[in-house]
């Protein structure tokens, strides 16, 4: 029968196509590879179910502006899209002094004997044994590589330091497509195809992306980048010059934080 085909074609098609995550099909047209990405789109039961994770989450131990900013950067359901489950050895690249993610990652690693690495300076090495670690989290980090065209060998390094089947977790603010890094780095901002390409040349798969920390309201577009916006609310320049209006400032405390990329890649077995 012509129909088989034909049907079998459409529903590649639409496989293909998809934006966001995996939709749970199942289907005998599936290849084995589009079986294996569509179970590794799928958070592990562990981490579904990760009181551990929730207690950390929860825990009034962070600074309550850290907790302030959960309703922007929904840390429980970042974590357990990319994966992240008990006694694991995650780096952290560039935590930086307040340590958002870090206020979360540390006790929570020490509770389920796990091993958490946080690394100022990705140049000097990830602090890891090459093959060892089960996680790299980079979490806005990307605009300042793509000033100093280091991307590519921070990527490497990633690579090298994750064991075979390892995480690299990517949250970034995230661009336009079609505008050349170089020109839009300076404001904060990347395109997503910018870092799924580097994370590609060095070897990753991309496993899956999300929408959980996208926000529509977010124009990408304003006087002092992405720091126009909350948390930081830069409303001047830095010599003082252009200082926003009362009406200016609240207009751009309503757009919220920024419109954020959420990444999964993996270093293949």
């Amino acid at each position: 029968m012509r129909l088989r085909p034909i049907l079998a074609a459409v529903a590649l098609s639409a496989l293909m196509s998809a934006p966001v995550l995996a939709q749970e099909t199942t289907g005998p047209m599936e290849t084995p590879a589009q079986q294996a990405a569509r179970r590794a789109a799928m958070p592990p039961p562990e981490a579904q179910e990760d009181a551990a994770l929730q207690a950390a989450v929860a825990s009034t131990a962070r600074p309550e502006a850290d907790r302030a900013r959960d309703v922007h950067r929904h840390p429980y359901e970042t974590l357990t899209f990319w994966g992240l489950n008990p006694g694991q050895t995650v780096v952290e690249i560039q935590p930086g002094q307040a340590g958002w993610w870090s206020n979360i990652l540390k006790p929570y690693l020490e509770a389920t004997n796990g091993r958490w690495i946080g690394v100022d300076r990705p140049v000097d090495g990830t602090g890891v044994e090459d093959g060892t670690a089960d996680m790299v989290i980079v979490a806005r980090a990307f605009h300042n590589w793509a000033r100093q065209g280091s991307t590519p060998a921070l990527m490497t390094s990633f690579f090298k330091a994750l064991k075979p089947g390892g995480v690299l977790a990517v949250e970034q603010h995230r661009g336009a497509e079609g505008l050349n890094a170089a020109d839009t780095a300076s404001t904060g901002y990347v395109s997503e195809s910018y870092v799924i390409h580097a994370a590609q040349a060095a070897g990753f798969v991309l496993e899956a992306r999300s929408e959980l920390n996208a926000n529509a309201r977010d124009d990408h577009d304003h006087p002092f980048g992405v720091w126009t916006l909350p948390p930081v609310r830069q409303s001047a320049a830095r010599d003082g010059t252009n200082p926003l209006t009362p009406e200016q400032r609240a207009a751009f405390d309503a757009i919220g934080e920024s419109d954020r990329m959420t990444l999964r890649f993996r270093k293949p077995e």
